[in-house]
């Protein structure tokens, strides 16, 4: 059973879906899978028949703490200052930074994915009034955080410290704060210079209520509340937060304990890696969220993070060959989906991870997964060839028409293979077709090399291959019946058409060229 079908089937009753983030700068592309994850999740509950709703938060009320994305002066006067109350960016028409990179940024990621979540702003949740009942009951059992502090995570706060973080009065600041003697009113606070490392306080001291957005609650009471609050009852996390005495233990721990509150079944994730290196927010690390949606379509980016389970790390790197080749894995488990023989194995439950790749909660499955997909290596050797009509070429290797969703799917893919182009392919998939002349690098090749070629122009007019498939495998059955080594047959094959030793999958760059000059070229460049 996929996943997160096995999650639905363990569960009874309404559920809550919750999943947040805090807005410390663009949001890189790894952020998005437990967008996808959560949204994964609330689909298999619905299909399993369970009310559900999936709320998204956004963390505004958080301190900012990075320097990535802020100007000199900028830092300054910022740094410290909850996320909501920094201004945006220069030209933004946003109300402040967090609505900038969140709302008007990363959001807009989410449509397109077929994911609608109910949205909330934390700093909202503080200014109505909502959390006060948790901002009382933190302080008023302060002591038994303290404990949890020391018995979960190994942390020993001071006694006279309270679970709260007060913006100050004087410069604005929040991470900057030290609250202490709660009497059931007011707190009085020093907004500290030394407080932090990335943020200076103004040495002001004062004394105020903590209730109405004036305050918060530290980030692992804020969590813990936000699911009493809510209702949520479940909400996964990163791996770096779910660790022994980490984050979630000390937030689950604060639930029970201190909010009298269940908390919500967790499913950690693990990273995304671009490059075998965690990304990072905060530091302004990463490809970000928005720039890799326009390379990857919605389904091949759900795809994306729901083909391994949970608990496993992708490696992903836009550079060389990993976007072509995930949409070759996503358009095979669309055929063994459709019913079609594929090659190699497949994974569980593969259908399941069809169907939730796709957009919205009720897909059509079948059409889907029936379609006609023209593979991407291909489509990016059509847009580099002068003249061809890409739309005629495909209908014409599909053999028909093409239907109003393939259509749809050659338009998508034809503008990701263009952005992968122009951003991310390597050298070896940049080609120009010496279409006017045989390249002087034929000069040097040998006669076993002639020959194939020779060989090859005869098997490919008898047999007609049409697409890439075909002509990959004409190419490797013949070098096999003319005793020559696959490398040497390739070589032979990027003289004649590049001029070059190496270049892209041969019998995609063959089948993106007209059969006619295949043929020519392939008799010429043999002699």
């Amino acid at each position: 059973m996929y996943w997160a079908d096995e999650l639905a089937a363990a569960v009874a009753g309404p559920q809550v879906v919750n999943d947040s983030k805090s807005p410390s700068g663009t949001v890189h592309v790894g952020s998005l899978r437990g967008v996808v994850l959560h949204d994964a999740i609330h689909r298999a509950l619905l299909g399993a028949g369970l009310p559900s709703r999936f709320l998204y938060g956004v963390d505004d009320m958080d301190a900012m703490d990075s320097q990535a994305l802020l100007t000199p002066d900028a830092v300054d006067r910022y740094m410290g200052a909850p996320l909501c109350r920094v201004p945006a960016p220069e030209g933004s028409s946003a109300a402040n930074y967090a609505r900038h990179f969140v709302g008007e940024i990363f959001f807009r990621t989410f449509e397109p994915l077929g994911i609608k979540p109910e949205f909330y702003w934390v700093s909202e949740l503080y200014a109505d009034g909502r959390m006060d009942g948790c901002v009382k009951l933190a302080l008023d059992r302060a002591d038994r955080v303290r404990s949890i502090y020391l018995r979960v995570s190994h942390v020993e706060r001071s006694s006279s410290w309270l679970p709260i973080q007060v913006v100050c009065e004087n410069c604005g600041r929040i991470g900057t704060t030290y609250a202490t003697d709660w009497d059931g009113s007011t707190v009085a606070y020093t907004c500290k210079p030394d407080m932090v490392s990335w943020a200076k306080g103004c040495g002001h001291e004062g004394r105020m209520s903590p209730f109405g957005g004036r305050a918060k609650l530290p980030w692992n009471l804020e969590w813990a509340a936000k699911w009493g609050l809510l209702g949520v009852t479940i909400e996964g996390c990163g791996k770096d937060l779910a660790t022994a005495g980490g984050s979630r233990d000390r937030s689950d721990a604060i639930s029970r304990e201190v909010f009298e509150v269940e908390p919500p079944r967790n499913v950690t994730y693990e990273f995304l890696n671009i490059g075998g290196r965690k990304m990072s927010t905060s530091k302004g690390q990463g490809v970000a969220a928005h720039t890799i949606a326009e390379v990857l379509p919605p389904e091949q980016l759900r795809f994306l993070f729901l083909r391994p389970r949970p608990n496993q790390v992708i490696d992903f790197d836009p550079e060389g060959d990993t976007i072509p080749r995930l949409f070759d894995e996503f358009d095979r488990i669309a055929a063994a989906t459709a019913g079609r023989e594929v090659k190699g194995e497949l994974p569980a439950d593969y259908d399941r991870l069809f169907t939730y790749s796709l957009l919205g909660p009720s897909p059509d499955v079948p059409a889907a997964a029936a379609a006609f997909r023209p593979a991407f290596a291909h489509l990016a050797l059509l847009l580099q060839i002068p003249g061809v009509s890409i739309a005629e070429r495909i209908e014409a290797e599909k053999g028909a028409p093409l239907t109003d969703l393939e259509a749809a799917i050659l338009t998508e893919r034809t503008v990701a293979a263009r952005a992968w182009l122009d951003s991310y392919a390597p050298e070896r998939a940049r080609l120009v077709v010496r279409h006017d002349a045989v390249p002087l690098e034929v000069a040097a090749l040998d006669e076993a090399q002639r020959g194939y070629l020779a060989a090859l122009s005869v098997a490919a007019a008898t047999e007609n291959p049409r697409s890439g498939d075909v002509w990959q495998g004409l190419i490797f059955r013949v070098a096999s019946e003319s005793g020559l080594a696959s490398g040497r047959a390739f070589a032979a094959l990027y003289a004649a058409f590049l001029g070059r030793a190496n270049g892209p999958r041969a019998g995609w760059l063959l089948a993106s060229l007209e059969p006619a000059f295949v043929l020519d070229r392939l008799r010429a460049a043999a002699g």
